[in-house]
Protein backbone atom coordinates (compact mmCIF):
# COMPACT_ATOMS: atom_id res chain seq x y z
CA UNK A 1 0.00 0.00 0.00
CA UNK A 2 1.11 3.55 -0.71
CA UNK A 3 1.63 5.46 2.56
CA UNK A 4 -0.53 8.54 3.00
CA UNK A 5 1.04 11.87 2.11
CA UNK A 6 1.68 13.94 5.23
CA UNK A 7 1.53 17.67 4.62
CA UNK A 8 3.16 20.25 6.86
CA UNK A 9 0.96 22.70 8.76
CA UNK A 10 1.95 25.45 6.33
CA UNK A 11 0.93 23.28 3.37
CA UNK A 12 -2.40 22.43 4.99
CA UNK A 13 -3.12 26.13 5.56
CA UNK A 14 -2.06 26.92 2.00
CA UNK A 15 -4.48 24.31 0.65
CA UNK A 16 -7.26 25.71 2.85
CA UNK A 17 -6.65 29.19 1.47
CA UNK A 18 -6.39 28.00 -2.13
CA UNK A 19 -9.64 26.05 -1.78
CA UNK A 20 -11.30 29.18 -0.38
CA UNK A 21 -10.14 31.29 -3.33
CA UNK A 22 -11.01 28.69 -5.97
CA UNK A 23 -14.43 27.95 -4.46
CA UNK A 24 -15.28 31.63 -4.28
CA UNK A 25 -15.33 31.89 -0.48
CA UNK A 26 -13.00 34.85 -0.93
CA UNK A 27 -13.91 36.91 -3.96
CA UNK A 28 -11.45 38.94 -6.10
CA UNK A 29 -10.58 42.10 -4.23
CA UNK A 30 -11.72 40.73 -0.87
CA UNK A 31 -9.40 41.03 2.12
CA UNK A 32 -7.95 37.93 3.80
CA UNK A 33 -7.25 38.65 7.48
CA UNK A 34 -4.26 36.71 8.79
CA UNK A 35 -5.40 36.83 12.43
CA UNK A 36 -8.89 35.65 11.56
CA UNK A 37 -7.53 32.65 9.62
CA UNK A 38 -5.26 31.72 12.54
CA UNK A 39 -8.20 31.80 14.99
CA UNK A 40 -10.44 29.84 12.62
CA UNK A 41 -7.85 27.08 12.13
CA UNK A 42 -6.60 27.24 15.74
CA UNK A 43 -2.99 27.83 14.74
CA UNK A 44 -0.45 30.57 15.28
CA UNK A 45 -0.14 33.39 12.78
CA UNK A 46 3.35 32.33 11.68
CA UNK A 47 2.36 29.39 9.42
CA UNK A 48 -0.59 31.45 8.12
CA UNK A 49 1.83 34.21 7.17
CA UNK A 50 4.12 31.67 5.45
CA UNK A 51 1.19 30.24 3.47
CA UNK A 52 0.06 33.69 2.42
CA UNK A 53 3.58 34.48 1.25
CA UNK A 54 3.45 31.41 -1.02
CA UNK A 55 0.13 32.51 -2.48
CA UNK A 56 1.58 35.95 -3.15
CA UNK A 57 4.43 34.27 -5.05
CA UNK A 58 1.78 32.47 -7.11
CA UNK A 59 0.16 35.89 -7.72
CA UNK A 60 -3.14 34.76 -6.23
CA UNK A 61 -3.09 37.46 -3.59
CA UNK A 62 -1.46 40.86 -3.22
CA UNK A 63 -0.45 42.88 -0.20
CA UNK A 64 -0.06 46.61 0.25
CA UNK A 65 1.09 48.75 3.21
CA UNK A 66 -1.81 49.66 5.52
CA UNK A 67 -4.24 47.75 3.27
CA UNK A 68 -3.47 44.16 4.20
CA UNK A 69 -3.78 41.12 1.94
CA UNK A 70 -6.42 40.84 -0.77
CA UNK A 71 -7.34 38.30 -3.42
CA UNK A 72 -6.08 39.52 -6.77
CA UNK A 73 -8.66 40.49 -9.35
CA UNK A 74 -7.31 38.37 -12.19
CA UNK A 75 -8.13 38.84 -15.85
CA UNK A 76 -7.95 36.42 -18.75
CA UNK A 77 -4.66 38.07 -19.69
CA UNK A 78 -3.22 37.30 -16.23
CA UNK A 79 -4.25 33.67 -16.52
CA UNK A 80 -3.01 33.42 -20.09
CA UNK A 81 0.55 34.49 -19.19
CA UNK A 82 1.34 31.22 -17.46
CA UNK A 83 0.64 28.99 -20.46
CA UNK A 84 3.64 29.83 -22.69
CA UNK A 85 5.93 29.20 -19.69
CA UNK A 86 4.19 25.94 -18.90
CA UNK A 87 4.22 24.90 -22.57
CA UNK A 88 7.97 25.45 -22.79
CA UNK A 89 8.61 23.41 -19.65
CA UNK A 90 6.40 20.56 -20.81
CA UNK A 91 8.01 20.53 -24.26
CA UNK A 92 11.41 20.05 -22.60
CA UNK A 93 9.93 17.40 -20.30
CA UNK A 94 8.32 15.54 -23.22
CA UNK A 95 11.62 15.41 -25.12
CA UNK A 96 13.37 13.94 -22.08
CA UNK A 97 10.50 11.59 -21.19
CA UNK A 98 9.85 10.27 -24.72
CA UNK A 99 12.11 7.17 -24.56
CA UNK A 100 10.75 6.16 -21.16
CA UNK A 101 7.11 6.70 -22.12
CA UNK A 102 7.56 4.91 -25.45
CA UNK A 103 8.38 1.84 -23.39
CA UNK A 104 5.72 2.32 -20.71
CA UNK A 105 2.80 4.78 -20.64
CA UNK A 106 1.07 3.13 -17.68
CA UNK A 107 1.57 6.22 -15.49
CA UNK A 108 -0.56 8.29 -17.89
CA UNK A 109 -3.32 5.82 -18.80
CA UNK A 110 -5.34 5.87 -15.53
CA UNK A 111 -5.82 9.63 -15.85
CA UNK A 112 -7.12 9.28 -19.40
CA UNK A 113 -9.66 6.71 -18.22
CA UNK A 114 -10.66 9.04 -15.38
CA UNK A 115 -11.00 11.93 -17.83
CA UNK A 116 -13.41 9.94 -20.00
CA UNK A 117 -15.58 9.37 -16.92
CA UNK A 118 -15.31 13.05 -15.92
CA UNK A 119 -16.20 14.18 -19.45
CA UNK A 120 -19.30 11.98 -19.49
CA UNK A 121 -20.37 13.29 -16.09
CA UNK A 122 -19.53 16.91 -16.88
CA UNK A 123 -17.47 16.92 -13.67
CA UNK A 124 -15.27 20.01 -14.00
CA UNK A 125 -13.47 19.37 -10.71
CA UNK A 126 -12.43 15.87 -11.79
CA UNK A 127 -11.44 17.19 -15.23
CA UNK A 128 -9.08 19.66 -13.59
CA UNK A 129 -7.69 17.12 -11.11
CA UNK A 130 -6.92 14.40 -13.67
CA UNK A 131 -5.70 16.81 -16.35
CA UNK A 132 -3.17 18.22 -13.91
CA UNK A 133 -2.23 14.74 -12.66
CA UNK A 134 -1.66 13.58 -16.26
CA UNK A 135 0.70 16.46 -16.97
CA UNK A 136 2.48 16.04 -13.63
CA UNK A 137 3.22 12.40 -14.51
CA UNK A 138 4.44 13.49 -17.93
CA UNK A 139 6.88 15.96 -16.36
CA UNK A 140 7.90 13.42 -13.70
CA UNK A 141 8.73 10.93 -16.46
CA UNK A 142 11.47 13.29 -17.64
CA UNK A 143 13.49 12.21 -14.60
CA UNK A 144 14.51 15.83 -14.03
CA UNK A 145 13.69 16.89 -10.46
CA UNK A 146 14.51 20.55 -11.12
CA UNK A 147 12.09 20.60 -14.03
CA UNK A 148 9.36 18.97 -11.92
CA UNK A 149 9.91 21.42 -9.05
CA UNK A 150 9.77 24.38 -11.43
CA UNK A 151 6.58 23.07 -13.06
CA UNK A 152 4.92 22.50 -9.68
CA UNK A 153 5.90 25.98 -8.50
CA UNK A 154 3.64 27.43 -11.21
CA UNK A 155 0.56 26.27 -9.29
CA UNK A 156 -0.94 24.60 -12.37
CA UNK A 157 -3.93 23.07 -10.59
CA UNK A 158 -4.93 26.37 -9.01
CA UNK A 159 -4.64 28.33 -12.25
CA UNK A 160 -6.53 25.68 -14.22
CA UNK A 161 -9.36 25.65 -11.69
CA UNK A 162 -9.50 29.43 -11.62
CA UNK A 163 -9.66 29.69 -15.40
CA UNK A 164 -12.68 27.38 -15.35
CA UNK A 165 -14.44 29.04 -12.40
CA UNK A 166 -13.75 32.68 -13.22
CA UNK A 167 -13.62 32.60 -17.00
CA UNK A 168 -15.70 29.58 -17.89
CA UNK A 169 -12.97 28.04 -20.06
CA UNK A 170 -14.48 24.55 -20.06
CA UNK A 171 -13.67 22.04 -22.79
CA UNK A 172 -16.24 19.45 -23.80
CA UNK A 173 -13.65 16.71 -24.00
CA UNK A 174 -10.39 16.54 -22.09
CA UNK A 175 -9.93 12.80 -22.52
CA UNK A 176 -9.52 12.56 -26.30
CA UNK A 177 -6.70 15.10 -26.49
CA UNK A 178 -4.82 13.37 -23.69
CA UNK A 179 -5.38 9.94 -25.22
CA UNK A 180 -3.84 11.29 -28.45
CA UNK A 181 -0.75 12.34 -26.49
CA UNK A 182 -0.49 8.90 -24.90
CA UNK A 183 -0.64 7.32 -28.36
CA UNK A 184 2.05 9.70 -29.63
CA UNK A 185 4.36 8.65 -26.78
CA UNK A 186 3.53 4.96 -27.23
CA UNK A 187 4.25 5.04 -30.96
CA UNK A 188 7.46 7.04 -30.57
CA UNK A 189 6.15 9.93 -32.65
CA UNK A 190 9.17 12.23 -33.26
CA UNK A 191 6.84 15.25 -33.03
CA UNK A 192 5.57 14.38 -29.55
CA UNK A 193 7.29 17.27 -27.76
CA UNK A 194 5.82 19.76 -30.25
CA UNK A 195 2.41 18.10 -29.86
CA UNK A 196 2.59 18.54 -26.08
CA UNK A 197 3.56 22.20 -26.48
CA UNK A 198 0.67 22.85 -28.89
CA UNK A 199 -1.75 21.04 -26.60
CA UNK A 200 -0.82 23.19 -23.58
CA UNK A 201 -1.00 26.42 -25.57
CA UNK A 202 -4.40 25.35 -26.89
CA UNK A 203 -5.71 25.16 -23.32
CA UNK A 204 -4.91 28.79 -22.53
CA UNK A 205 -7.91 31.08 -21.84
CA UNK A 206 -8.47 33.80 -24.37
CA UNK A 207 -8.75 37.42 -23.19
Amino acid sequence: MTPPVVHSLREQIREHLVEGIVSGRWKPGERIVERRIAVELEVSQTPVREALRELETLRLIESAPNKGVRVRALSAADLEEIYPVRAGLEQIAAEAAAPRLAADVSALEPHVRALYAADRAGDAEAQVRHTVAFHRELVRASGNSVLLHTWESLGIEVWTALSIRWLGTVQESYAEEHEALVEAFRSGDPRVAELVKDHVLGCAPRP
